[in-house]
């Protein structure tokens, strides 16, 4: 039994596949990412399903795709905990970007692949390897154009008033938002960048507003020069897309790449489908 997994940091795809590409299970935890929780955090949630669980032993391979997982001290990290949980597996853990390049790239076709979900990511892909410009730093310093960065303009524009007047009710009515809940999820909870991001649904619902348009072709803007235009290749190659921002709000992507001169390939929303694909052909 094979469990493929692709993990952001609000959640994790799970699908059990035999040696045939036959699924036999698909479930979903909450997300795994190594960044912001503890090993007994990791093993928390993954007892929580019984799916997982129960089936512990019968696992001989996991290919872990997740948020995270961009420096090798993540990966040793995350992969020490699923050896000692999944027993019998030959444990691979990859940064999510991986996933992004097996989905939506033909197999050795070269392009610049993008995640644009809970948090954001960019590289290249040359048909072999995965080419890495820019070292995430979370979502604090990093993350342009990413739900959790959106999450953070709502706030802060209802707060500092800056919000229309209709929008905030409609915010206040559809959110929590006392002060002591706000900081309790950003400072006290664990996974504070998918808390933000869960404000994101809100921006997509009011994309068309002149407020909401601001952050998204500001974010869109930043997310092109600081990650896009890292590479050459990036004028050259399609650019392909994962994660719901950029598939709820691919027509204002495609407006601002077009407007670089830059060529948008595949978006999808997430990557799992196309990884079942991929290893059942890559035995």
């Amino acid at each position: 039994m094979k469990l493929l997994v692709d993990s952001g940091s609000t959640k994790a795809d799970w699908i059990s596949i035999d040696e045939s590409g036959k699924v036999l299970f698909t479930t979903q935890t909450l997300g795994l990412n190594p960044e912001v929780l503890s090993k007994e955090e990791v093993i928390t949630r993954l007892e929580d399903k019984f799916d997982i669980s129960h089936n512990r032993s019968n696992v001989s391979h996991l290919y872990f795709y997740g948020a995270g997982c961009g420096t090798d001290r993540m990966k040793n990290f995350l992969a020490e905990v699923f050896r000692e949980y999944f027993p019998n597996a030959v444990v691979s853990v990859h940064e999510d970007t991986y996933a992004a390049v097996y989905a939506t790239t033909p197999k050795n076709e070269k392009a610049v692949v993008c995640i644009l979900g809970t948090g954001s990511n960019c590289s290249y892909f040359d048909g072999v390897v995965l080419h890495q410009k820019v070292q995430s730093l979370g979502y604090i310093a990093m993350d342009d154009c990413s739900g959790n960065r959106f999450g953070r303009h709502l706030l802060r524009g209802y707060y500092f008033n800056k919000m229309p007047d209709d929008l905030a009710a409609e915010f206040s009515t559809e959110y929590d938002v006392e002060p002591d809940t706000v900081k309790h999820h950003l400072y006290k909870e664990p996974n504070p960048n998918a808390y933000l991001a869960t404000f994101a649904k809100f921006l997509i619902k009011h994309k068309d507003t002149e407020f909401c348009q601001k952050f998204i072709f500001e974010e869109m803007e930043k997310f092109v020069e600081n990650y896009i235009l890292q590479y050459e290749e990036a004028r050259k190659y399609p650019i392909h897309f994962i994660g719901s921002i950029a598939f709820y709000l691919k027509d204002e992507l495609e407006q601002v790449l077009n407007k670089h001169g830059l060529k948008i390939g595949n978006v999808l929303r997430r990557p799992i489908d196309g990884l079942i694909q991929y290893h059942a052909l890559n035995k």
